[in-house]
Order: structure tokens, then C-alpha cells, then sequence
């Protein structure tokens, strides 16, 4: 069953090498983490499944990778300038600060008595910093808060190089940057993090259309990757929740051990990005359809998801105890796709009459995969630790390879172990792993 508690998947990461805390040898740097080995392995996986999805499969949408820092102006006509904020407020007794929305109730949730707050004011979440040696107004620039913009900005760029039409989209991966009041709940909410964003453009008309396409698409990219369906739901928002380029957000939500959380939000964005970067640019951001004579300003649905959350989520659904030959294991049930290790070779003694024929094996299949090659503990440890990381596929080399030329591979889920012709093991693995 998937993981009921956080410090579960809090402690499972940083004991495996998914995730730990920011320059942790000076104490912490809050709301940061770095991601090791495993990690990093499965935060990539976890992105280049969305592309594999949303670009590699489809003859609509192409990649980009724009750059993180920007000028004002790029800001100032996305509205994030004028707009993009959260209510902050004080305690004036613990001198902490909390967002107004996010608070239950005029308490503080410090505890501290006799706790009264500050009138809410605007608080911006962009960070500022400056480009070259002299700092002043000329020189400020910002670190984007969402991938979108760079989308945006090289849209007539795309369409000249790429030959495409709408409907199609431009999609990007990328670091994005908010200065949150209050992170948390692990990686879920950081003021440094990965987006998956993909814009969308369609003739006015379609918008509708493709929204509810694109709600459906993403919400079943979940499915097919592990999560099961009853930890998923899509909610739209109210109109007060609305942001202010929107005519319509639905949100891709998963339930986290603290509740409902947003995976990834699909939005209606109209044309209001376009026109704005046309009017402060005085570029022309249209489309000319030469089928039906009509120049117009393509409407854009945005489906937006958090890379390092998704991971996240991805954990605590995979997140199981079982019982295997009376001894309790924890093991990641994580889709082939998303594992950090999709195979590893365990040589069953550190002899070295075993060594040359496992590290053989080891260089035939990492061509291909992500293997790893651990020798070391019993190997009833190994397979343990193997299902502790998400390892679908162990293989094992005894002694009688060196006779039969055949391994042993154990699955991970079921723990069954077959033998299979050292020959053949290759295209074993990959019928096993569907791909």
C-alpha cells in the first residue's frame, strides 16, 4: 500500500541516497535539498518520461530550453510584476511570517499566546538579482518563477523554424524559481524547482476543446506510470481562485499523506501572454492560416507540472512493506520507467573467478540501461536493498555460469527467479521491461 506518512519517504531518501538536505554540514539551508544518486537518476526519469510523452510520441509539439534569467520588461508584460504575489502577514509575538491563506485561523501556528497579525499586505515572489559588475536599475534582471515565458517570447521564432501550425506546442523542462513565505512538506514546495510546462497554441475557436483533451491526457500519464487511479482526481478552480491571464484552470491532484496537493495544473490561458509580449515588444506574435485567409492570435491551454513533486508523489504511491520468506521488506514499486536501476548484477562471491564473467554482463546491459553492480553483504541483503530502491530486475552470477552460461534474474514485485541463457539475457530484460 502506498506510504500513509511523509517521514517515511523523507527517511527512505536520504537513507538511499534519494535526497538530502541542502549543504547539510552547515546545518541546512531550509526548503533546499540535493538530489544523489538515486535520486537524480529518478528526478531525470521522471523528465524524460514527460518528454518521451509529450514531445518524442507527437508530430505537434517540439522542445525548447530558454534561458532562466530575464529583463523586467519580459515580466512586466506577463503581469508577474504587478501580480504575482501572495498575503503575508506577521505574528507580532513569535515574529514570524505566514501566508494569510494558508492559515486556519487567525492563530498563530507557533502556539504563542496573545498572538495577533499584521494587516495582510502583497508580498512578490520573484527573485531579483543583477546582471554584471554595477548594480542599479539598469542592471536588474529576474530569475523566471515559471518556464512559460521563454515559450511565449520565442513563439515566433518556433513557428518560422519548426514549419508548424496550430494547434501545436512548444514544451520546456527547466529550473524555475519562487520566493515562497512559507515552503514545505519536503520537496512538494521549494523556492528552487524543476517545471515540465508545455504551451499549447490552438486557433481561438479550439480551445475548449483542447482543454478537455489535455485535462484527460495528463491525468492518465499518471495512471500509466504507476499511480493509482484512486490517489488521483482533477478540480477545477473557482473563479476566485482564477489567475489573471486565465478563463479556466483545473488542477491535477494527488493525496498526499497531509491531504490533497496539486500535481499539475491545466489552464486556459486565452491569447493574453501574446498580446502582451506583442504590445511591449511591438513585435507581431499572430498567425496567418492561408487555408481559411484569417490572421489571428492563437489561444494557448497550458498543462503545467512540477517535476520534483510529481517525483515525489510518484515515491509514496510506489511505497510498499511486505513480507518475503517470513522477514519484513519495504520495497518501491516504481514503474520500469521511473526507476533509478532498471537491473543489477550481483555477483554471488567477491572471488575473482566470478568477477570477469559479472562485469561482462555489467558492460553488455549498461549500453542500453542504467545498471548497477553491488557486491557486497549476503545476497539475500542485496535483493533487499535492490527492492528498497525500485531495482525491477536483479541478476544474479553463481558459480554454475561459469559452467552453463546462464544467470538467475529475479523480479522484484513477485520475487520469482528464473534462469536464462547469458545469450539470450539482453533481449529478456527488455521483453521484461517493455522497452
Amino acid at each position: 500500500m502506498p506510504a500513509t506518512d511523509l517521514e517515511q519517504i523523507v527517511n527512505l531518501c536520504k537513507r538511499r541516497g534519494f535526497v538530502y538536505p541542502s549543504a547539510e554540514i552547515y546545518g541546512g539551508f531550509r526548503s533546499s535539498y540535493d538530489y544523489g544518486p538515486l535520486g537524480s537518476l529518478m528526478l531525470r526519469n521522471v523528465k524524460d518520461a514527460w518528454v518521451r510523452t509529450m514531445v518524442q510520441e507527437r508530430d505537434d509539439v517540439v522542445l525548447i530550453d530558454a534561458a532562466i534569467l530575464g529583463p523586467p520588461a519580459v515580466f512586466e508584460a506577463s503581469g508577474h510584476l504587478a501580480n504575482f504575489s501572495d498575503p503575508l502577514v506577521d505574528c507580532t509575538v513569535c515574529k514570524k511570517r505566514f501566508r494569510e491563506d494558508q492559515l486556519d485561523a487567525r492563530d498563530c501556528p507557533n502556539k504563542m499566546k496573545g498572538c495577533t497579525f499584521t494587516e495582510a499586505r502583497a508580498f512578490n515572489l520573484m527573485f531579483q538579482t543583477h546582471a554584471g559588475p554595477v548594480e542599479g536599475e539598469g542592471a536588474t534582471v529576474y530569475m523566471r518563477p515559471e518556464t512559460a515565458q521563454g515559450m511565449f517570447v520565442n513563439f515566433a521564432n518556433v513557428l518560422q523554424t519548426s514549419r508548424k501550425k496550430p494547434p501545436f506546442g512548444i514544451a520546456q523542462v527547466g529550473k524555475s524559481f519562487r520566493n515562497e513565505i512559507t515552503p514545505g512538506n519536503f520537496i512538494f514546495r521549494t523556492r528552487e524547482f524543476e517545471q515540465m510546462e508545455m504551451e499549447f497554441f490552438v486557433p481561438p475557436a479550439e480551445s475548449s476543446k483542447w482543454y478537455e483533451y489535455w485535462c484527460n491526457e495528463r491525468l492518465n500519464w499518471y495512471i500509466e506510470l504507476g499511480i493509482p487511479a484512486e490517489l488521483l482526481r482533477i478540480r477545477a478552480h473557482d473563479a476566485d481562485e482564477l489567475s489573471h491571464y486565465s478563463a479556466g484552470t483545473s488542477d491535477i491532484e494527488f493525496k498526499f499523506p497531509w491531504g490533497w496537493g496539486e500535481l499539475e495544473g491545466i489552464a486556459q490561458r486565452t491569447n493574453f501572454d501574446l498580446n502582451r509580449h506583442s504590445e511591449f515588444s511591438h513585435e507581431k506574435l499572430d498567425y496567418f492560416d492561408q487555408a481559411s485567409n484569417e490572421r489571428y492570435v492563437p489561444f494557448v491551454v497550458e498543462p503545467a507540472a512540477g517535476a520534483n513533486r510529481t517525483m515525489a508523489a510518484f515515491l509514496l504511491a510506489a511505497y510498499d512493506e511486505d513480507v518475503v520468506n517470513d522477514e519484513p521488506r519495504t520495497v518501491l514499486r516504481l514503474h520500469p520507467r521511473l526507476a533509478p536501476y532498471k537491473v543489477a548484477v550481483l555477483p554471488l562471491s567477491k572471488k575473482d573467478t566470478l568477477m570477469p564473467l559479472s562485469k561482462q554482463i555489467f558492460g553488455q546491459l549498461s549500453k542500453r540501461y542504467m545498471v548497477d553492480f553491488d557486491e557486497t553483504q549476503a545476497i539475500g541483503r542485496r535483493y533487499r536493498r535492490q527492492d528498497e530502491i525500485g531495482t525491477p530486475f536483479c541478476v544474479t552470477v553463481d558459480f554454475d555460469s561459469l559452467e552453463d552460461q546462464a544467470v538467475t534474474i529475479r523480479e522484484r514485485d513477485t520475487t520469482t527467479q528464473e534462469r536464462v541463457p547469458i545469450a539470450q539475457l539482453e533481449s529478456v530484460i527488455q521483453s521484461k521491461l517493455g522497452f
